[in-house]
């Protein structure tokens, strides 16, 4: 077990600030299809975000999540929407895998201790738990936030000079000075 000092820096471009803005930028569609009852009929959403630099091997799946968020009232849930949005992202993170590829397709992959339900997401790196909707928009939010997280980091990626060392960003996504 790693002592906090000792632990591993996650992905510079796609940091917390990079994910609170990719879900906000997919909230119009999530309130719209959670509203019209498109997405499924629960009225909610849980999300979670991991950290696409931090792998199952160096860090622990709490030490991973770079970002959660709830829509809609958790007061008035119906299920532990988020319970279920963390086995989906560790169960995606863990494998490397969409939870609907490792349940259909992949099953021999899965330990006991998996998410038996899909809808968690794995893109380029970046594994994504979601949950309230039904399983096939739980996994279409994710590909959303997913892609959404993956064109900040290009964006920021960009925008960076080409340095020995990448930099960090402010909360407005400039850069910053080089990591030293």
């Amino acid at each position: 077990m790693m002592s906090e000092l000792n632990l591993p820096s996650g992905s510079v471009l796609a940091d917390r600030s990079a994910a609170e803005t990719a879900v906000a930028l997919a909230m119009p569609m999530m309130e719209s299809g959670l509203a019209s009852r498109r997405l499924g009929e629960s009225g909610f959403l849980y999300i979670v975000i991991m950290d696409p630099a931090l792998r199952p091997e160096q860090s622990s799946f709490e030490q991973a999540i770079l970002y959660e968020h709830a829509v809609g009232d958790r007061e008035a849930w119906d299920a532990d929407y988020a319970q279920y949005a963390h086995a989906k992202a560790r169960l995606c993170w863990h494998a490397q895998r969409n939870g609907h590829e490792l349940r259909y397709i992949a099953p021999h992959l899965l330990r006991s201790s998996d998410a038996g339900v899909w809808g968690g997401i794995w893109l380029d790196g970046i594994a994504v738990g979601v949950s309230g909707a039904d399983p096939w928009f739980d996994e279409a939010i994710g590909t959303s936030i997913a892609s959404l997280l993956r064109a900040i980091a290009k964006q920021r990626a960009l925008g960076m000079g080409e340095n020995l060392a990448l930099g960090k960003y402010d909360e407005r996504g400039l850069p910053q000075s080089p990591i030293s």
